[in-house]
């Protein structure tokens, strides 16, 4: 299937019988059993593998990307890996609700924060699930009144208490392709509810795929897809039959059907909290996705690892990813300061400059880089495609600047330096409050620390309160969040302090196969350095054959596979 066949938009009247069919039948789907639901799970995990390669296609056509190079990985990452993890995980968890009436916790694997809530380690789940990440950590961090005692009770609730069946309208980002199908499967499969799915027109074409490959849901009538642009999404979630609404995007796309087209009505109505988008919405869009540098003992070898590291949490997806790491944050007077920025721009050096292919992406590029005073552009971009930008020592005591306020959506890094050297205790005191209270969105920010600090009680107690204080929803300490993203299992979205007045990040949750309510956080931490290095880091030889090798290790997990994956993320 080519790019030419991506649908033509839905009409009106077609629009209305696919959502008609789907409330129809999600008043059966709330009836049905848990062993159906597992059967049909393994069904579509059949039927999307068969997709898997063709849309990875389409994927790289769209996106510039030749098939058969190792840059194609991100798409069987990003992709069918996930997609297919999130089914099998979903599996696992409703056989846990057969034998323990909700996903297993063991009481090891719960512990006491410091201020007194619940942390629940998730990920790895055991031995052969941490080859997939090997020494990374995934814990869920619960809102206050979650006890090991009353968890039950903040899990799996529709499969203790069923609604009568309910239709959502699923707006699906247009960057990364496992986000539609992923969506709308923790809508089906953890919260009952059935979707009707909008693709974004910048990848339509992964609408007919997705069609094949869950028309097993479609057969009960529980499952359509719809085309087209923002009036074909207008005219879904406004739909009377359409109960509530998901959206991955922007959050201008989010105000706009909340609070109505920008100006001075949307305004007044958004100050005396009055919405015209009255049905729950839930939704994840975007953010300036922050990376803190925590002066430390490193050695050269430890920050040039993680200097690519962070290159490819830019460089991945041509940068259009939500959690693209986007604002650099370090100590002013840190030693080391410019040797992490030169090692990032060495680390960028490594990467493929990429197609542009998101609408609007030059301009916005330019919006952030005209006039900036010491510009690094990395890469020689040919047409339609955009170096990378890196923009170091942006004053932070210019609080209305864009790289603060405004999320690039494109190949731009910015850095800044908040006062401190070398104390990492005094430099997190800083942190805090400035990504909490001047870098725009909830979703996710890393922090790079040195094992050896954390040796001293005071600095690890430092980094202990950051991670609780920090309003984020995911956040990574030596990882990019996107890991947390993939492994699935953890919860994927924005902090629960948004509000649909300034909606942020967006609220709610997705991936989350355990099935949690009542969710503060994920936090996933990983190895300030690691063999193998991760697949997103530039310049990675092996990270396609990496990817098609642990999509079938998804399709059927077994130690036997691990050697091959093994031998191959070795292959830098």
């Amino acid at each position: 299937m080519s790019l030419a066949a991506a649908p033509q938009a839905t009409s009106s009247n077609t629009l209305d019988s696919v959502v008609q069919r789907v409330k129809e039948g999600s008043r059966a789907w709330v009836k049905l059993g848990l062993r159906e639901r597992i059967s049909l799970l393994e069904e579509l995990r059949r039927a999307f593998a068969a997709v898997a390669e063709p849309s990875v296609r389409a994927a790289c056509e769209a996106k510039g990307i030749d098939p058969e190079s190792p840059l194609a990985g991100e798409e069987w990452l990003g992709g069918p890996l996930v997609v297919l993890r999130n089914m099998r995980l979903l599996v696992d968890s409703l056989k846990d609700i057969q034998r323990h009436g909700v996903p297993h916790i063991p009481a090891s694997q719960l512990r006491t924060l410091e201020d007194g809530r619940l942390a629940a380690r998730i990920f790895p789940r055991d031995a052969l699930e941490g080859m997939l990440l090997p020494r990374n950590v995934g814990e869920v961090y619960f809102l206050p009144g979650v006890t090991a005692a009353n968890l039950r009770e903040h899990q799996a609730s529709f499969y203790r208490k069923p609604h009568g069946g309910k239709v959502c309208a699923v707006l699906g980002g247009g960057n990364v392709n496992s986000i539609p199908p992923a969506d709308c499967l923790y809508k089906l499969f953890v919260e009952g509810t059935a979707c009707v799915l909008k693709m974004n027109p910048v990848n339509a074409y992964l609408g007919p795929f997705l069609e094949q490959a869950f028309a097993p849901l479609a057969k009960l009538n529980v499952f359509g897809v719809v085309y087209g642009g923002s009036e074909e999404g207008s005219a879904l979630v406004n739909h009377p039959a359409v109960d509530e609404v998901h959206v991955t995007g922007s959050d201008r796309t989010h105000d706009a059907l909340v609070w109505g087209p920008p100006g001075p009505e949307s305004e007044a109505r958004r100050s005396r909290n009055e919405p015209l988008m009255k049905k729950p919405f839930s939704s994840e869009l975007g953010n300036i996705s922050p990376v803190v540098v925590v002066p430390g003992p490193y050695s050269e070898g430890e920050l040039r690892y993680q200097s690519d590291n962070i290159a490819g949490m830019v460089a991945n997806n041509a940068s259009f990813n939500c959690n693209s790491a986007k604002l650099l944050v370090q100590p002013k007077d840190w030693a080391r300061r410019s040797q992490v920025v030169d090692g990032v721009h060495a680390g960028l050096g490594k990467a493929a400059v990429r197609r542009a292919y998101y609408p609007g992406a030059e301009q916005r590029w330019k919006q952030f880089t005209d006039g900036r005073a010491h510009l690094r552009l990395v890469g020689n971009a040919s047409a339609g495609e955009l170096p990378y930008a890196l923009i170091p020592d942006v004053d932070p005591a210019q609080a209305e600047d864009r790289v603060f306020r405004q999320e690039p959506w494109c190949t731009v890094l910015s850095e800044t330096g908040l006062p401190g050297s070398d104390d990492p205790v005094a430099f997190l005191e800083k942190v805090v409050p400035f990504l909490n209270e001047k870098v725009w969105g909830t979703l996710n920010a890393t922090l790079i620390v040195h094992p050896k600090s954390l040796k001293d009680p005071a600095v690890n107690a430092a980094v202990e309160r950051a991670i609780r204080e920090l309003r984020y929803g995911t956040v990574a300490i030596n990882t990019w969040p996107a890991a947390g993203y993939a492994v699935v299992s953890l919860p994927w979205g924005g902090h629960p302090s948004s509000s649909a007045q300034d909606i942020q990040s967006g609220l709610g949750w997705v991936h989350n196969t355990f099935m949690f309510e009542d969710i503060e956080k994920a936090v996933i931490r990983a190895p300030l350095t690691n063999l193998p290095a991760p697949p997103w880091v530039p310049g990675h030889r092996g990270v396609r054959e990496l990817a098609r090798r642990l999509v079938e290790f998804e399709l059927g997990p077994s130690w036997l596979k691990v050697p091959g994956i093994a031998a191959t993320a070795l292959r830098r």
